[in-house]
């Protein structure tokens, strides 16, 4: 079986290691136990947790074993990691809600069947500390000199950091020193902005146990101009079919830059490697075929083969002809109110196309707005039961994107 190592390596995954040599051969010689964490700040998982999902999928299946840790203590604080402002405080029930959603996402990628992963909650330990003894136990051995260097803090010092998100990254390293003991966890893995945090933790294994600890970080998922992957105008691209539809989601990937190609299909599918370097080499219009192949993967192992087949079908019936499909994106319409008609702005924001009016309307003074084919250039166009065709109208927003209107 291939080192898990050398798999994520090239796949494109590794941005930072601690000790690669070292722990290339601990992946050779052992089956380790490795954690990542994930805060439930939300009520689903997103793209930008799915590298990471799919990364630990790897190493489970050359037999090593995930420990994944829904951070629902650690949420009460709040990682400061990439942020310019303090976090949202959730309730304890939102979070448990939150960290329940995530548990079920979880567990279409990860084998948590006969011991195969371990699925642990960080509150069970962090709530139960005492102040002044942890002070003592744990306080003691980080500097915070050596603390404020990191780039998670000091990003923050100019706008105001918390005395309450300062504490985040001793949080951190300490359920990496409970799971080591807990777990004989050898390996924490995380996004390349952890870094820090990770090496916290085994710096503070180092001191309390004198063993060997090691940190891993993904690259991110990032553009071509280093913005984060994930992002729509609408917000974040979510696990959740009901937060982003598998059409949705489809289309996204379908819709990436072409640069992007072949290291998303390295990172997010599992097919060869042979296979991923062939279609990443394809040209013109023939990356077309590419991109596809990476939206129906990627949304096969999110959603599922049968969303999968549904969301192909449709890309290719709107895009060969505009013509309808049952799986497109939909907005059904009260018929009084579509013979009296709609306007267009309300219209954008109804479907979803747009999330504000000022939004619509900067897309129809662009020209990114046609109905059946023809181009909208007055703001206060209205759309009415005129235009059906075969019982359907379709907007187009840009290139790529449509949007389906029946009547009820």
């Amino acid at each position: 079986m291939q080192n898990a190592f050398d798999v994520l390596k090239e796949r494109g995954f590794i941005a930072q290691v601690t000790d690669e040599n070292e722990l290339r051969d601990l992946f050779d010689n052992e089956k380790i136990s490795f954690y990542t964490g994930y805060d439930p700040t939300a009520d689903s998982l997103h793209v930008g947790h799915l590298m990471q999902l799919i990364a630990m999928r790897h190493m489970q299946l050359a037999g090593h074993r995930p420990v994944v840790l829904i951070g629902d203590g650690t949420t009460m604080i709040g990682d400061p990691s990439g942020r310019t402002d303090m976090r949202k405080m959730l309730s304890i029930e939102d979070i448990r809600a939150n960290a329940e959603k995530f548990k079920e996402q979880m567990s279409r990628f990860i084998d948590f069947s006969d011991d195969k992963a371990i699925l642990a909650y960080n509150a069970d330990w962090l709530m139960k500390l005492e102040y002044i003894p942890f002070l003592r136990e744990i306080g003691a051995d980080f500097s915070v000199n050596r603390m404020l260097t990191a780039e998670c803090y000091k990003s923050r010092m100019e706008k105001g950091l918390t005395f309450l998100e300062f504490n985040y990254m001793i949080m951190q390293a300490y359920d990496f020193y409970t799971l080591n003991k807990k777990y004989n966890c050898k390996l924490e893995c995380g996004g390349d902005d952890q870094w820090s945090n990770i090496l916290a933790g085994t710096d503070l294994i180092r001191r309390k146990t004198q063993s060997r600890a090691y940190g891993l970080t993904f690259t991110l998922l990032t553009t071509s101009d280093g913005k984060k992957m994930g992002k729509t105008m609408g917000g974040a691209v979510w696990l959740d079919r009901n937060k982003t539809t598998p059409y949705e989601f489809f289309q996204y990937w379908r819709n990436i830059e072409d640069s992007s190609v072949e290291k998303c299909l390295g990172l997010l599918t599992f097919l060869p490697m042979e296979e991923v370097k062939r279609l990443g080499a394809l040209e013109g219009s023939e990356i077309n075929k590419a991109k596809e192949t990476l939206a129906y993967e990627v949304t096969k192992i999110v959603h599922g083969k049968e969303d999968a087949d549904k969301a192909l079908e449709a890309s290719k019936a709107i895009f060969a002809s505009n013509s309808s499909s049952e799986n497109a994106p939909t907005t059904f319409i009260d018929k009084t109110d579509l013979d009296t008609g709609i306007d267009i702005v309300s219209l954008l924001k109804q479907t979803g196309l747009a999330p504000t009016s000022s939004e619509a309307k900067r897309l129809v003074d662009q020209g990114g707005i046609l109905v059946n084919d023809e181009k909208i250039s007055d703001k206060t166009f209205k759309v009415d039961s005129s235009m059906l065709k075969d019982g359907l109208i379709m907007i187009k927003k840009g290139k790529k994107t449509f949007h389906q209107v029946k009547v009820k």
